[in-house]
């Protein structure tokens, strides 16, 4: 069979056919319509991978030279054609377009090794299709699509445009009507409550990256990936009564300075297992740029803040106390949070964690490297003192200028070796792929809001949104501020539920030593993985994970409903027997439990309401009591 033939090249005469296919697999079709037998032109792109679920998109030219795209996963349509093409200052590449020369298609395999995230070793599989195509008055468009077991994304190439600005995007994604829908309010700092309605219902208005909906059995996450300075961010703008979803650029306008490639829109699609354990979004993103990765090591973090904001920023003896809690418990790293520049102590702080085997990470709002001279400056003094890592905070904005910005400081950091996790700051999309120094990245509401902060069903839905495209910095296990929305068991549940290469751990001295099986489990779990499997879940109402480091599997379970017994299947063990040590809610705080299984077995664990619990398996031996390994004590 031909390549044209094997990747789905479907020409007018077959127009009708394609049609009504759709229409079977997934309801009523929304306009733009489907075509008329002569009308135009359709094109499907496939996955290399068949199966009775696998993911095809169908991109449209209709009888006025508009584009659209549709995907069905197996039978069933997941996206209605939905309308393509941008205009600039100079052409309008939504209408009138006509093909020019043919179709190519490629095989895309990348396999990379990632320094965060759910899975260290990565490789996937997608079919790439280039259709060129040219305006009214000759100004040349090309459609990039992509499409892997795990989603479909898109993207434009301008190819011969020298200069000029982007004014809009027809670019959107037409949901089914009354497909389920999870959303945010747009916010530049993505630090929003999440709503749930369906596609139709939801209200009018902007709506951030990543938007999750379900159709059936199928989820669709929207994203995007390959933001940088050439373009800005998107969001996604709505009105109620409709199904569609347009792309928007966040502010401001795009100026061209040559050859334009727009980021991917992108769609991860699958069922929910699918979508929590996705890595699409880093997959479609640039390859990494830094070379030697060696130097770059991500762990957990003591950090101060909701133990006492500037004040415990201010002190070095109450830095010392978190640098000795990190020491004594495995931890490479104390953050100095907002509140430290204003002290001449920090040099002897790096001098005296550095001796007791930790190192330190300092706060900065990001207009301290708002320019290349405060770069130079800025980050040669880090260099200088021993800092391992910025917390760079207050970003806000996602313009085209601010994600010049992005590159410049994602760039120069790279260069002085320096850790980044940024705050009040654009969704990761790719970015930890491309810069694998980026450790973690906040864009979610998370546990340093005492008033409206997250909601028991905000926390469960994370895993299936804002989570599944990359690090987020949650800030868990303060429980000294009484504030959270759940059980204690459900807290430390957090530390393998969320995925952060950096997990910067917020209790207090006090409430770890409060809690000591707490303390244990903390000194225990890693903050990246080998391997990551949702067992159980539906947004808002919980996840349970199991995910491997080594030979262990370290499990989360994070729940909203009543009191019960959660169930847990085990089959994802393997053979051989295992111990399983539990950590679960009891009357007087946190109980540690032991047993033996094997992958037969299903664990059963007793959790309050707003519950959860976490477990370690470990391959079991003659004599083995316990599944901890130990851990780098303090120096000195």
């Amino acid at each position: 069979m031909n390549k044209r033939k094997r990747h789905g090249l479907l020409r007018s005469k077959t127009m009708l056919a394609v049609g009504m296919s759709v229409l079977l697999g997934g309801g009523a079709l929304t306009a733009p319509s489907a075509l008329a037998e002569g009308d135009g032109e359709v094109w499907a792109v496939k996955q290399p991978q068949s199966s009775s679920a696998a993911l095809t998109a169908t991109v449209a030219l209709d009888g006025s030279g508009a584009l659209t795209l549709a995907v069905r996963r197996g039978d069933t349509t997941v996206l209605e054609p939905s309308p393509l093409g941008l205009v600039t200052d100079q052409a309008d590449l939504t209408t009138g377009l006509r093909p020019k020369g043919g179709r190519s298609d490629r095989e895309v395999t990348e396999k990379y090794t990632a320094t965060t995230g759910k899975r260290l070793k990565r490789e996937s599989r997608m079919t790439e299709t280039r259709l060129s195509f040219t305006g009214a008055e000759g100004d040349r468009m090309d459609l990039v699509v992509r499409v892997s077991d795990q989603g479909v994304a898109y993207r434009y190439v301008l190819p011969d445009v020298k200069k000029g600005t982007v004014r809009r995007e027809a670019s959107a994604f037409q949901l089914p009507g009354n497909a389920r829908a999870w959303l945010t309010k747009y916010h530049p700092a993505h630090e929003q409550h999440h709503s749930e309605s369906t596609a139709s219902r939801a209200p009018s208005g902007s709506f951030g990256y990543p938007a999750l909906f379900q159709t059936g059995q199928s989820y669709v996450l929207l994203s995007e990936s390959g933001v940088n300075g050439g373009y800005a961010a998107g969001r996604l703008t709505h009105k109620s009564g409709s199904g569609r979803y347009s792309v928007a650029v966040a502010e401001g306008k795009i100026v061209i300075g040559g050859a334009l490639t727009t980021p991917w829109r992108a769609a991860v699609i699958g069922d929910l297992q699918t979508i929590a354990q996705s890595t699409f979004t880093d997959d479609i993103a640039p390859a990494s740029r830094i070379k030697d990765t060696s130097w770059i090591r991500p762990g957990k973090v003591a950090w101060s803040w909701l133990a006492g904001a500037r004040p415990v920023q201010r002190s070095l003896e109450a830095q010392k106390k978190f640098v000795d809690h990190s020491a004594a418990h495995g931890w490479p790293y104390t953050l100095v949070d907002d509140g430290w520049a204003d002290e001449k102590w920090m040099p002897e702080l790096v001098e005296y964690a550095s001796s007791r085997g930790v190192r330190i990470l300092a706060w900065m709002p990001w207009t301290d490297l708002d320019t290349a001279a405060e770069r130079g400056t800025v980050l040669a003094r880090m260099n200088e003192w021993g800092i391992a890592g910025l917390k760079i905070d207050f970003i806000g904005s996602e313009s085209q200028q601010r994600f010049k910005w992005y590159d410049e400081v994602l760039r120069a950091t790279a260069d002085h070796k320096l850790l980044v996790n940024f705050h009040g700051s654009t969704v990761p999309n790719g970015m930890q792929r491309t810069w694998p120094h980026v450790m973690t990245l906040e864009a979610v509401l998370g546990a340093e809001y005492r008033r409206n902060g997250p909601t028991a069903r905000d926390v469960a839905t994370y895993p299936f949104t804002r989570n599944v495209v990359g690090s987020a910095d949650y800030t868990p296990m303060a429980l000294q501020r009484k504030s959270h929305p759940h059980s204690t068991a459900a807290e430390l549940a957090l530390s393998v539920v969320l995925e952060s290469g950096m997990q910067n751990f917020a209790g207090s001295l006090e409430t770890y030593s409060e809690h000591p099986e707490m303390e244990r489990f903390l000194a225990q779990v890693p903050t990246v993985w080998d391997e990551t499997r949702l067992l159980s879940g539906r947004p808002g109402s919980g996840a349970t994970f199991a995910r491997k480091s080594g030979d262990r599997w370290f499990l989360g379970s994070y729940l909203t409903g009543a009191a019960h017994t959660e169930r847990t299947r085990l089959d994802f063990l393997g053979g051989g027997r295992w111990l399983v040590e539990t950590v679960r809610d009891g009357k007087d705080g946190l109980v540690r439990e032991t047993q033996r299984v094997d992958s037969a077995d299903t664990l059963m664990v007793r959790v309050p309401a707003k519950g959860g619990f976490v477990a370690v398996a470990c391959p079991d031996k003659p004599d083995l009591k316990t599944c901890d390994r130990p851990v780098r004590g303090g120096k000195g």
